[in-house]
């Protein structure tokens, strides 16, 4: 009997189970020229059986960051600061141009393409993660 707990606790140890939310594909968008804000994406995967509301993001790269959404007000698109995103159990979110997304102000450091921006998300019941997302280049329209 011994023997098979020990065989059952070595095999659990090698078992990977997916974290309950994940942060995928994470960019940062270089800033135009002579501009000083830029925008960050991300896809959220909730694997949890609860609801997750992001309500903060923070990065020492920028001096602050804020939720952002894209809304039509009087037939005009316009970007708006939001209190939180949430995340229903079971479903992904994705942060995208257009739609929602962070707006990241006066970068501290020069965002060259390819370095990694570490970003800090914050949900209402505390949690928190790091993401690393990658500066790319803004498409050209």
């Amino acid at each position: 009997m011994p023997l098979l707990f020990a065989f059952i606790m070595l095999f659990s140890s090698f078992v990977v189970q997916a974290a309950p939310v994940e942060f995928l594909n994470a960019t940062v968008r270089q800033p135009l020229p002579g501009k000083n804000l830029s925008a960050g994406y991300f896809s959220v995967v909730n694997s949890s059986d609860k609801a997750v509301t992001l309500v903060a993001a923070s990065s020492p790269w920028f001096e602050r960051v804020e939720l952002h959404q894209h809304s039509m007000h009087n037939g005009m698109m316009r970007m708006e600061k939001v209190d939180s995103f949430a995340v229903q159990a079971g479903e992904q979110l994705h942060l995208q141009p257009g739609g929602l997304h962070l707006m990241l102000f006066a970068p501290k450091n020069e965002l060259t393409l390819g370095a990694i921006v570490p970003i800090q998300i914050s949900a209402a019941d505390g949690q928190q993660w790091q993401v690393s997302a990658v500066v790319t280049k803004i498409p050209t329209q």
